[in-house]
């Protein structure tokens, strides 16, 4: 009793001898600061649009996004002959594609292969404008021929990326059945 009684006072003690008065900062003050950075963003952003009357066309967007919308669809539900790709540019600037990179996936094993072109023509890196489309038809057999064992794979996806090596989306079809989808 004596030693809870002694606790009880040195801590009460304690917290009396801690106590201290702050003074907050005063509302009004914070209000001011407040308006004050509104007001330099906003004349930021007015005066770097009136230094720059350029034309429509010559006009950059303020915030410049890179979007791709990216459809890959197959000839058929199980062991495809085709793959086609569909790329949409739905950003606000311009796009420099690179070589789509197609890769074969079963689990445990990855085969990659850089497409260049369609039909022996090379047209990569490909510049895609804003609210362009480009599609590209993918022939499976010449992969198939190059390696056999490419047949068993269920999966294959294919990765996009810029001139500059950003990434800028990928999209995945199953080729056959399989237990668990990865």
């Amino acid at each position: 009793m004596k030693k809870g009684s002694i606790l009880a006072v040195l801590l009460l003690n304690s917290l009396w001898l801690f106590a201290q008065n702050e003074v907050g900062p005063e509302g009004h003050k914070l209000l001011w600061v407040f308006l004050f950075l509104a007001a330099v963003t906003v004349a930021f952003i007015v005066s770097g649009r009136s230094f720059n009357k350029k034309s429509k066309k010559e006009r950059r967007p303020f915030l410049q996004l890179k979007k791709l919308s990216i459809k890959l669809e197959k000839d058929a539900n199980f062991y495809p002959d085709n793959l086609i790709l569909t790329v949409k540019n739905t950003g606000s600037t311009a796009v420099d594609l690179d070589k789509p990179l197609l890769v074969f996936d079963n689990f445990w094993l990855k085969r990659k292969f850089k497409i260049k072109g369609m039909d022996n023509y090379n047209f990569y890196p490909l510049y895609l404008e804003r609210g362009k489309t480009h599609q590209l038809k993918i022939d499976l057999n010449r992969f198939y021929s190059h390696d056999k064992k490419l047949k068993k794979f269920p999966k294959t996806k294919i990765y996009l990326k810029d001139v500059k090596g950003k990434r800028l989306g990928s999209k995945a079809v199953f080729l056959r059945k399989t237990l668990v989808k990865f």
